[in-house]
């Protein structure tokens, strides 16, 4: 990045980078890996400096330029549902590094992309979070019972988040709420009979939306990379969701009137085609799309993405079992998500790693584990958060063994 010759204003430069950090703090729910190096780079840029403290939902910036100094503090909840706004802050401080931009314009660019509306309706996004859950159902239990099952329980899914998003109070107990409705609907209609399978397994794919899985992994990435405030934050807010839909579920047996060894664990016999299974993951990448506001013009790559993860899981696994399968998945995931990041106009490392945490669904394990504990099962419970805990390391590791594969290839 080359810097410009006369240094802005102290203030002018504190307000931009202040709003470039709440936009990139906002969208940081896989992590603040990269939140430093974008502000600081843009300052400098801009004839100015920067450093960064940051903690999940805050950082305190630091700027000098012109002989002044400034400090201040921002907030913003983690989230990771309009990354839209993280390939247009991508795109502009590309510009800005290219020297197409002044200060005045880059600052009226953010603002733009700071209040823009979300890409999509809200039908739309509904729908994606619908073929989110309906993409991720084959894998749960490859029954027509189960995609059945799922479209109607992620739609009610779907319905909790667009009440959500027109009240914002309900936000922090959505998982619950969802829980509680999903659990209540599949004990009275879809899980009548061990036929169809065990009632958790009917109830993950239409929750999978809120199950923290990629924050699971976000946050023990982060560890691994010596992150360590916001990753053991990030890890305790991920077991605290986790917890709110395992609680969900448990009311939802109390108003059903079940008693808790209805949490039984059986896998269904399966009666999907083959093609169903594989082409399972375009509908699961086209509702990634449209449920976190991807741009569409990035679903080809993420479809590519997430074939090849699933590809090489599914070969090391059967080569070497699956720790050491899904420790191959991430440092590939890691390593081409890092090379195609580094690509003029590609898309963002978070958006291309984001399909990929999904496909490799270590959020399930922790909801599964807490069931059947819940459900008299103990050796079971135990055997799958203990699985948790295995798979979570390995794609951490992975993911961190990944992108310093392809830095090394990149070359200084």
């Amino acid at each position: 990045m080359e810097q410009l010759t006369r240094p802005p204003r102290v203030g002018e430069l504190t307000a931009f980078l202040a709003r470039l950090t709440t936009v990139l703090l906002r969208n940081s729910g896989e992590g603040v890996e990269e939140l430093e190096p974008a502000v600081a780079g843009a300052a400098r840029v801009l004839g100015g400096s920067a450093r960064l403290l940051v903690v999940p939902e805050g950082a305190v910036l630091s700027v000098t330029s012109g002989g002044g100094t400034s400090t201040v503090t921002v907030r913003a909840f983690p989230e990771v549902f309009r990354l839209d706004q993280v390939a247009a802050v991508r795109a502009l401080l590309a510009d800005l590094a290219d020297g197409r931009l002044t200060l005045p314009a880059a600052a009226g660019r953010l603002a733009a992309v700071d209040t823009a509306p979300p890409p999509y309706p809200r039908w739309a996004k509904a729908l994606g979070i619908v073929l989110f859950s309906l993409g991720f159902a084959p894998l749960m239990q490859p029954t027509w019972w189960e995609v059945g099952s799922t479209a109607v329980l992620a739609s009610a899914s779907a319905t909790l988040v667009l009440a959500a998003g027109r009240r914002p109070r309900l936000g922090p107990v959505l998982p619950l709420a969802a829980a509680v409705v999903v659990s209540v609907v599949a004990l009275l209609v879809f899980a009548r009979t061990p036929a169809h399978g065990g009632p958790v397994l009917i109830m993950l794919p239409a929750l999978f939306f809120f199950v923290p899985g990629d924050y699971l992994s976000a946050a023990t990435a982060e560890l691994a990379a010596g992150h360590l405030t916001p990753g053991a934050v990030r890890l305790v807010y991920a077991v605290f969701l986790l917890l709110q839909l395992y609680v969900g579920i448990l009311i939802g047996l109390a108003v059903t009137g079940r008693d808790r060894h209805a949490l039984f664990d059986l896998t269904a016999t399966q009666d999907l085609p083959r093609w169903v299974l594989f082409t399972a993951w375009i509908v699961f990448t086209a509702g990634t799309v449209l449920a976190f506001a991807v741009p569409a013009r990035f679903g080809p790559v993420l479809l590519l993405l997430v074939y090849l993860t699933v590809a090489v899981q599914s070969l090391a696994t059967w080569l070497a079992g699956e720790v050491a399968g899904t420790f191959a998945a991430a440092v590939v995931l890691g390593a081409a998500a890092t090379r195609l990041a580094a690509r003029p106009g590609a898309p963002p490392r978070l958006i291309l790693l984001l399909p990929g945490f999904f496909t490799l669904t270590v959020g399930s394990l922790g909801m599964r584990g807490l069931t059947d504990l819940a459900g008299g099962h103990p050796i079971g419970g135990f055997r799958d958060l203990m699985e948790l805990v295995t798979l979570v390391t390995a794609i951490a590791v992975g993911l961190v063994t990944g992108e310093v594969v392809a830095a090394v290839r990149r070359g200084p």
